[in-house]
Formats: structure tokens, C-alpha cells, sequence
């Protein structure tokens, strides 16, 4: 009895002490943050957040560690052909494999999930492993199941709780529990991966990423302050194949839905692909710069899907002074894309999908400083050249041979998010591929 009211006393002692900080640290800095509700201790604002629309409220490395890794991970990526020609063969090739795929459903009410992430998978695999996956091999199909779970768990409520408060969930029954699991079966891959490729490693001749990593690690081996060892490779590696496998196969599968919304774009997209491209050969990146519908598309489906409305937590290094704000050293802050892509001061009808958004008056593909899926500054994703070469030759490659239908009539299909967290998460459904 005795004990237990210590315990209380104790507990109650604590929670005191932080709400008289939590006050004592408001008052200091009133009238410096920028504006918004008052935080309470422990948990902040999250009682105030709608966390299943989170942008509409209010790769996660830093410091040292994170611009040593970013730096050899792109030097890395482009000595394996990214943003060359070779990686556009690479994607060429998938995507006849992919286009197989497709003719082999004879024109049946598909699922299309897993047959583009399969594809997708595939481009970055040969990167990081140095190799392709068949498309029924189980282990893949396993692997991606594992991918988009943890993807689509980032969109949900308990996902937002575990991102503030992963030290606590963690030892808390729920689905994070799942995620874990999930995101262990990845990790547990790629070290596997990593021991085959140490036991056969030629120093003078890398055959991918984790061989690159790992002569890296030799090179340093003598240096205390190296960020290269084998949690890092294990962890970056993780990074690299499962942000180029969900983020361009979940936009495909929102763009497949908006052009089955929208059958007037598909119809002329399929024009501009047989005035520019034709039926005999397959689509090239170079035929982007003479197609500015496909391109106005393609930004279209992006800004319209807005797959990381969030974008990526940052952290401030140092107090900033910001729009006659202050924010404190370490805050953590969003850059809250999603608020960008739909700002009617930059597009004239935000909560619409509509290519005009990025075409002139004369037709010709229009910029726009508002189109920002890529996050901004030195932070930004390096795997943006990437990402726009698949997305731009997997939908021309996939048009030039289909033309799309859905069960249910344009007016019918919903393509509202069906979850909306640090992820946006499209709707399923079904589709034909019919062969033109």
C-alpha cells in the first residue's frame, strides 16, 4: 500500500514538474514561434490533428551520418547507370516484361497492385542487388506484400502515434506490432543479401550497391569516426529499395484510377503516343521533350496523388529566426507538401485532376515552382531523375499497348485516398487491360 503511494506521489510529481516546464518554456517564448494551439507536455499538438487527413492540420537521417550516406549513395547510383542510358535500357527491358504480364490476363478484371510493384521493384533491384526477381519467385512476392504493408500502416492513425511516440509503442500490443514484423522480414532480406554478397566479393570489380557499401566499409575499416558499417548498409539498402519500389508503382496505380476517371485524357494521351512514338518501337525519355500532354499528365497524377504529403521530418540544427518567427534548435519541422500541391494561388482548381494545370494557352507543358513532390533544397529525393524516367516510359510503354477499362462507369469511380498519413494511399481496384 505503502509503495504504491509512493509510486503515485512520484508519478504525479513528474507529470507537475513537466507541466510547469512545458508552461515556464511557453511563456519564455511567446510571441517568437510562429502562430498555432498550445502544446501540451508529452504529446504536443496531437490531440488538435485529424490524423487521417493529417496534411490538412497543422529517409529520416541527420547530421553528419546523413550527408555521408546521401553523398555516396548517389555517386553510387549514377556509377550503376542511374540518370544514363544504361538504366533507361534497364526500364525498357522491365517494361516488356511487364507488357507480357498484362497480355498474358487475356483482358480479365485485374488487380494491378503487384504487378507494377513487381516492375518497379525490379528496375531498383538491379541496382542494389545486381539482379532481377521473376515475377512469381515467392520470396519477392513476399518481400513487396511486406513493403506495402509497412507503406500503407505510415497513412494510418496508429502510424502517425508511432511516428511521435515510437520508444513507447514499440513495447505496446496493436498493428505497429505488424509493421514491425514486416519492416524485420525486409531488414532480415537484405542482411541475408548482404552475407551472400561478402562471401563472393571482388574488391576491383563492385556487381551492385551492397558490393560498393561493402568495399567502403574495407576502405574505413581503421577509421573509429565511419559511418560505413554494416547497420548503416543494411539500413540504406532497405532505404533505397523500398522508396524505389512504393513511391512510383503507388503513382501509377493512382494515375491508372484518375485515367479511368477521366477517359478524355486517356483518349488523348493514346493520340499523342501514336503521333510521336507510334506502335513499332518502344517509347525513349527523349520523346518526354516533344510530348507536353504526357508530361502535363504525369505532373498531374503527382500533384493530384501527392503521395508524401508531409514530406520527410526535419530537424532545425541551429535557432532560426523565420518570418520574424523563432524556432528553437532541434525542433522538429514538416515541410507539409501536400499544402504546396494544392494551393489554388498556383493551380486554379486544386481539388480537381486537370492537366491544364501545367499547360499554357498554346498547349505546351508549363512549369510550375508549386510542383514539389520531390521536397526542395539540399534535402531533396535523389531519386527523382529516376523516378520521372519510370514513370514516363512505364505509362507510355503500358499505353501504346492498352487501352484501360474499369468495372463501373467514369461517374462511379471514387478516387479519393483511401488513407492519407505520412503516405497517401490510393484505393483498390480492379481494371482490364484490353490490347489495342
Amino acid at each position: 500500500m505503502l509503495a504504491s503511494g509512493l509510486l503515485l506521489v512520484a508519478l504525479l510529481t513528474c507529470v507537475s514538474v513537466m507541466v510547469l516546464m512545458s508552461v515556464w518554456r511557453q511563456r519564455k517564448l511567446r510571441g517568437k514561434l510562429p502562430p498555432g494551439p498550445t502544446p501540451l507536455p508529452f504529446i504536443g499538438n496531437y490531440l488538435q490533428l485529424d490524423t487521417e487527413q493529417m496534411y490538412n492540420c497543422v529517409a529520416f537521417g541527420n547530421g553528419e551520418r546523413s550527408k555521408q550516406l546521401r553523398r555516396f549513395s548517389i555517386t553510387t547510383l549514377r556509377d550503376f547507370g542511374v540518370g544514363k542510358r544504361g538504366i533507361e535500357e534497364r526500364i525498357q527491358e522491365e517494361a516488356g516484361f511487364l507488357i507480357q504480364a498484362f497480355r498474358d490476363t487475356c483482358g480479365a478484371f485485374i488487380d494491378p497492385t503487384f504487378y507494377l510493384s513487381r516492375t518497379v521493384s525490379n528496375v531498383i533491384s538491379s541496382i542494389v542487388f545486381g539482379d532481377r526477381f521473376d515475377y512469381e519467385d515467392k520470396e519477392f512476392l513476399s518481400l513487396l506484400r511486406m513493403m506495402l504493408g509497412s507503406f500503407q500502416f505510415t497513412a494510418t492513425s496508429t502510424g502517425q502515434l508511432y511516428e511521435m511516440f515510437s520508444s513507447v509503442m514499440k513495447h505496446l500490443p496493436g498493428p505497429q506490432q505488424q509493421a514491425f514484423k514486416e519492416l524485420q522480414g525486409l531488414e532480415d532480406f537484405i542482411t541475408k543479401k548482404v552475407e551472400q554478397n561478402q562471401r563472393t566479393l571482388d574488391p576491383n570489380s563492385p556487381r551492385d550497391f551492397i558490393d560498393s557499401f561493402l568495399i567502403r566499409m574495407q576502405e574505413d575499416k581503421n577509421n573509429p569516426n565511419t559511418e560505413f558499417y554494416m547497420k548503416n548498409l543494411v539500413l540504406t539498402t532497405l532505404n533505397l529499395f523500398f522508396a524505389g519500389t512504393e513511391t512510383v508503382s503507388t503513382t501509377l496505380r493512382y494515375g491508372f484510377l484518375l485515367l479511368m476517371k477521366h477517359p478524355d485524357v486517356e483518349a488523348k494521351l493514346h493520340e499523342e503516343i501514336d503521333q510521336v512514338i507510334g506502335r513499332n518501337r518502344q517509347p525513349k525519355f527523349e520523346d518526354r521533350a516533344k510530348m507536353p500532354y504526357t508530361e502535363a499528365v504525369i505532373h498531374e497524377i503527382q500533384r493530384f496523388g501527392d503521395m508524401i504529403p508531409m514530406g520527410l521530418a526535419r530537424k532545425v540544427i541551429k535557432d532560426t529566426k523565420f518570418r520574424d518567427f523563432f524556432i528553437p534548435k532541434d525542433t522538429e519541422v514538416f515541410p507539409m507538401l501536400g499544402s504546396v500541391l494544392r494551393d489554388p494561388k498556383f493551380f486554379s482548381n486544386p481539388e480537381d485532376f486537370n492537366p491544364q494545370h501545367f499547360l499554357d494557352d498554346k498547349g505546351q507543358f508549363k512549369k510550375s515552382d508549386a510542383f514539389v513532390p520531390f521536397s526542395l533544397g539540399k534535402r531533396y529525393c535523389f531519386g527523382e531523375g529516376l523516378a520521372r524516367m519510370e514513370l514516363f516510359l512505364f505509362l507510355t510503354t503500358i499505353l501504346q499497348n492498352f487501352r484501360f477499362k474499369s468495372p463501373q462507369a467514369p461517374q462511379d469511380i471514387d478516387v479519393s485516398p483511401k488513407l492519407v498519413g505520412f503516405a497517401t494511399i490510393p484505393r483498390s481496384y480492379t481494371m482490364s487491360f484490353l490490347a489495342r
